[in-house]
């Protein structure tokens, strides 16, 4: 089965996102009962990582007759630049940017939340042309 159209694919794209940032950043209070802050960003977005391929894999990209070992590596990979663009912008928000404006009502839970959306665009872009082709 080839893959749906860019607008189409996109699409399905944010959906599965979603879903998988619905378990990251669920997931991340989770982990906050055990560990630091950063450590549970990290720990999260495990969580939402592997929710993602599952459903990448199937149901965006139509890439689950392919090679899987190859995908796996590459989606690490593409992650593993996700994450920290995850990681800085939460950690500066929470540190910086949320004091700055005045923000003091769950600042980690806001910032978690935009560090998880800003790398949405460069992960479509990489996964498509590099994981699942």
């Amino acid at each position: 089965m080839s893959a749906p159209p860019p607008a189409r694919q996109f699409s399905r794209f944010l959906v599965a996102g979603g879903v998988a940032a619905a378990a990251n950043y669920a997931s991340r209070f989770v982990f906050s009962l055990w560990f630091d802050y950063p450590v549970a960003i990290v720990l999260a977005y495990g969580v939402g990582m592997c929710t993602a391929f599952v459903l990448m894999r199937r149901f965006v990209f139509n890439a689950h007759g392919r090679d899987l070992a190859a995908q796996i590596v590459k989606f690490v990979l593409v992650n593993a630049l996700a994450v920290a663009q995850t990681l800085l912008v939460s950690i500066a928000l929470v540190r910086w940017g949320l004091p700055a404006m005045g923000i003091a009502w769950h600042p980690e839970a806001i910032a978690h939340a935009v560090g998880v959306a800003v790398p949405v665009f460069t992960s479509f872009v990489l996964h498509r042309r590099a994981t699942f082709r």
